[in-house]
């Protein structure tokens, strides 16, 4: 299979290939592409999907919406706002996160900045970034329930009021959540600057083309028009009048459908530079909606590229390339993947507004995923349990002023119980499996460095694939996979205690309270749910604890 389709063509064995080709010729019979359009949730588990199908046809209301955006980011621009502060999680947060990323600053505009974190250094850092005067504070959620946009909300508007005056901090802000939420009726009642509505029938990972994307898209001075055209664009080309086998989007899925079940169940992503943060994106769109009873599609973000041999026979590699950002070397290992027989999907994107056709393509293809493996790709059944253990430890702490005592975790400083912790949690990794890394700690640049040598290492060494993912935003992310797809994964999770916590206005406790009960929930579910996790606690140094972890690592995997 090779015909290019909106930028798109793959290569596949020709076992994996015969499979595809099958399938693609049952959708046809079966008019599963019609279906798809016409919101039968019979196409895969009759439990509810045609309500959660409203991105699919909403470029029409979205283009209407385009000329208010950008009065609304003129008006944001001339009050002189040097800063964007979107404060969301999850879907609320990860679509504007890779906009702002793949589009940079826009000269005039404010600099868009996505906190999605607990951590108090995180904060912290945040902070020391924004002029909280001249910074717009845009609170996220389509709930308006969910608690990290909440506390965060009510420390920054603190922190705001303090800079500008309470009567003046409304001005300030702007929520984007469903109609009717809580979030709106708090918005209401401190005077928000404006509320914009998401869409109910729109579930929060695939909202990036609604207001929950494109309103801070506007913000930055993004020309939003340009990206709902494209998404519109690949929205004809995956058209219920085209044919699965020319629709590129039903290609796409039935590809990842198909390898899941054929074994190749790890999407390794890889992006030239321009589109490195799509992939954050795409963990949480693949992950969340494909990871449930005992199935799913684990997508691969951010591990350094290896030779073929690096790779086991669970692969299924795709490469996006921004024209004028060619990666010359990447270009040369992905096509040493294919000559080495592992099944490569390459996507050419002509211009960073096709963005907004990626997005497009890639919903697509995560619900015609989820049909061929047989989930409902629009519900997150595994997500709650954390959230519910979260809630649970952080009343405990309201009633008693403290967490429970931690059990099941390793200190840094206990080389010899480390060791053979690791050496036990190692022994146990056999083909197919994968290795997350769950840290609960500041998500920057040297911790992530030093992650990403460590799954190198374990990739290396015993070929299987590897994620990061940095608490809590995982936790609405690829937690869903972790705790309701395959018993695969083996989970190092890794906290750290902060240097000085800080305090959530009008709470007992602080943001760093919250960042641990985060964590002890999240190993809570992974051990109830019989996952093999190992918890380990990196002391008040994290720099030191990282790089003792990585070399009793190294030790163990010697």
């Amino acid at each position: 299979m090779t015909a290019p389709l909106a930028g798109q063509s793959v290569t596949l064995p020709p076992g994996l290939d015969a499979a595809v080709q099958a399938t693609l010729a049952a959708w046809r019979t079966a008019g599963n592409v019609k279906r798809l359009w016409a919101r039968d949730a019979s196409l895969w588990t009759g439990a509810g999907e045609s309500a959660w199908l409203g991105w699919i046809d909403n470029g029409a209301s979205e283009a209407a919406r385009t000329d208010d955006r950008r009065r609304f980011a003129d008006d944001v621009r001339r009050d002189g706002f040097s800063h964007a502060l979107l404060l969301g999680m999850g879907g609320s947060s990860l679509g504007a996160e890779v906009i702002a990323e793949t589009f940079g600053a826009t000269p005039g505009h404010p600099r868009l900045i996505v906190l999605d974190a607990t951590d108090p250094a995180q904060i912290r850092s945040v902070e020391r970034r924004i002029d909280l005067a001249r910074t717009l504070f845009i609170v996220s959620s389509k709930s308006g329930t969910t608690l990290e946009p909440n506390i965060l909300m009510q420390y920054f508007l603190a922190r705001a009021a303090d800079a500008v005056g309470a009567v003046n901090v409304g001005a300030h802000a702007i929520a984007i959540t469903d109609p009717g939420s809580a979030l709106e009726a708090e918005a209401r009642r401190r005077g928000f600057r404006r509320v914009f509505h998401g869409l109910p029938g729109i579930g929060g990972r695939y909202s990036v083309m609604s207001a929950f994307g494109l309103v801070p898209a506007a913000i930055i001075g993004v020309d939003c028009s340009r990206l709902v055209a494209a998404a519109q664009r690949m929205a004809d080309s995956c058209g219920a009048g085209v044919e699965p086998a020319a629709n590129p989007g039903v290609v796409l899925g039935v590809v990842l459908g198909v390898a899941a079940r054929e074994g190749r169940d790890k999407a390794t992503i890889i992006a030239s530079p321009g589109l490195a943060g799509v992939g954050a994106w795409l963990e949480q769109l693949i992950a969340e909606s494909t990871g449930k009873r005992g199935r799913g599609i684990i997508p691969v973000d951010g591990e350094p590229l290896g030779p073929p041999s690096a790779y086991g026979s669970d692969r299924l590699f795709v490469h996006l390339a921004l024209a004028g950002d060619d990666d010359a070397a990447q270009r040369r290992q992905v096509a040493s993947l294919d000559r080495a027989g592992h099944p490569v999907v390459r996507i050419d994107v002509a211009d960073r507004y096709d963005l907004g056709g990626e997005f497009f393509r890639w919903q697509i293809a995560t619900a015609v995923a989820g049909a061929v493996i047989g989930v409902d790709p629009f519900d997150q059944p595994d997500v709650e349990a954390s959230k519910v253990k979260t809630r649970e430890l952080t009343d405990e702490y309201d009633r008693t002023g403290a967490l429970p005592d931690e059990s099941g975790h390793v200190a840094i400083a206990d080389h010899a119980a480390l060791a053979a912790s690791l050496r036990a949690l190692l022994a146990t990794i056999g083909a197919g499996d994968y290795c997350a890394f769950l840290a609960f700690l500041e998500r920057n640049e040297h911790h992530v460095a030093s992650l990403t040598r460590m799954r190198a290492l374990v990739r290396d060494r015993l070929r299987i694939a590897t994620s990061v993912g940095f608490g809590p935003r995982f936790l609405h992310s690829t937690g869903q996979l972790h705790k309701g797809g395959k018993a695969s994964g083996v989970f190092l999770q890794l906290t750290a205690a902060p240097d000085e916590d800080l305090p959530v206005p009008g709470q007992r406790y602080g943001f760093g309270v919250v960042e641990a009960a985060q964590a002890l929930g999240d190993f809570a579910v992974l051990a109830e749910r019989g996952r093999r996790v190992l918890r380990i606690d990196l002391g008040n140094d994290v720099a030191a604890g990282l790089a003792a972890l990585e070399a009793a690592l190294g030790a163990a995997l010697a």
